[in-house]
């Protein structure tokens, strides 16, 4: 948790110790349902709590909006955000009910009123978000596609309701075949560790 102190020193102990329980409930959930690759237990904290928070880098997400994780799997990055954020509300979707399952029991032993977990299928699903937060679950373009029905009209935050998605590599030609605005930021500018040299976010415009 040191690299989630320095990078983010405004965060009360009380969110520290959320993010230290939150990866021991994730390594124990791990040997039971295959939520996050087991050959890098050991860097949960970094490769998944804190590269869910380079979200936080780009954004702070205002009270009471209403996010959506798409693509849960085992509650990043949207689990890591409902911490950060505690006033913001938190919708985790899956298709998997047993990885929902675990989403849950988590959510309910570390004590998150902001988090609500769901097994859906996103294009099935009916809802009004700010923001759809994913961990790389699709190519753009088909995550515009299934979620296009569920952004609010009007929006509170310095960027427009959309899509912020965690994704990696070269990202040229799927985001070629995007015809909306979008913006691609290296998440080197946030973090220093070498396991973020590749690492992108990118923002999709779907409001305004």
């Amino acid at each position: 948790m040191e690299q989630i102190k320095n990078y983010f020193p405004q965060f009360s102990s009380e969110q520290f110790e959320l993010f230290q329980q939150y990866e021991q409930l994730l390594k124990e959930w791990n040997q039971k349902v295959n939520l996050v690759s087991r050959k890098n237990e050991d860097e949960i904290g970094e490769q998944h709590i804190l590269h869910s928070l380079a979200i936080a880098g780009l954004i702070q997400f205002q009270p009471f909006s209403q996010i959506l994780d798409l693509g849960t799997g085992g509650g990043l990055p949207g689990i890591p955000l409902a911490i950060a954020f505690p006033e913001t509300k938190f919708h985790l979707v899956d298709s998997i009910r047993k990885k929902v399952h675990a989403v849950e029991d988590m959510k309910n032993k570390l004590g998150l009123p902001n988090v609500t977990t769901e097994q859906v299928r996103v294009e099935k699903h009916k809802g009004s978000y700010d923001f759809i937060v994913t961990r790389a679950v699709a190519k753009t373009a088909q995550m515009i596609y299934w979620t296009k029905h569920l952004f609010k009209d009007y929006h509170e935050h310095h960027l427009p309701n959309g899509i912020i998605a965690l994704k990696g590599g070269d990202l040229k030609e799927e985001l070629d075949s995007v015809n909306k605005k979008t913006r691609v930021i290296s998440i080197s500018d946030f973090f220093q560790e070498e396991f973020f040299e590749t690492k992108k976010l990118v923002y999709v415009q779907m409001k305004g």
